[in-house]
């Protein structure tokens, strides 16, 4: 199962909950990616949170340790492209998400993922583990 992947945020909260088979996938993994969106909204989750000052360093850990990929021109155009697909057909995703997607198809990385809206965007390989 080697390959390159990006998670999106319910890959990394299944990983801060010691989810087993998250953790034994990501040890056979060539390369894994975190977009920067993703640890946007994990800091937005965890200042709604009880335990706000345990889960942003939690979070500053993780991304010490992690590969962060941002948003460039390039990211930008693949957003649009995935954008308007998705508003030919009808089938809106929300915003963040469509971000992930970008940078993902900008890297061609395997998105793993399991939400199930981002199934079938074009150009994009999605795993759920």
């Amino acid at each position: 199962m080697p390959g390159k992947y990006l998670l999106e945020t319910n890959a990394v909260i299944a990983l801060f909950a010691n989810d087993s088979a998250m953790i034994d996938y990501l040890q056979l993994a060539e390369e894994v990616f975190v977009p920067s969106i993703v640890l946007g909204e994990l800091h937005y989750g965890a200042r709604r949170s009880h335990r706000v000052a345990e889960n942003v360093a939690r979070i500053e850990d993780f991304t010490r340790a992690s590969s962060v990929l941002d948003c460039d021109h390039v990211t930008a155009r693949s957003y649009g492209e995935i954008k308007n697909d998705l508003r030919q057909i009808g089938r809106p995703i929300p915003e963040n998400d469509l971000w992930i997607a970008a940078i993902a198809s900008q890297y061609d990385l395997i998105l793993i993922t399991r939400d199930t809206h981002f199934a079938g965007l074009p150009g994009i390989v999605i795993e759920a583990w």
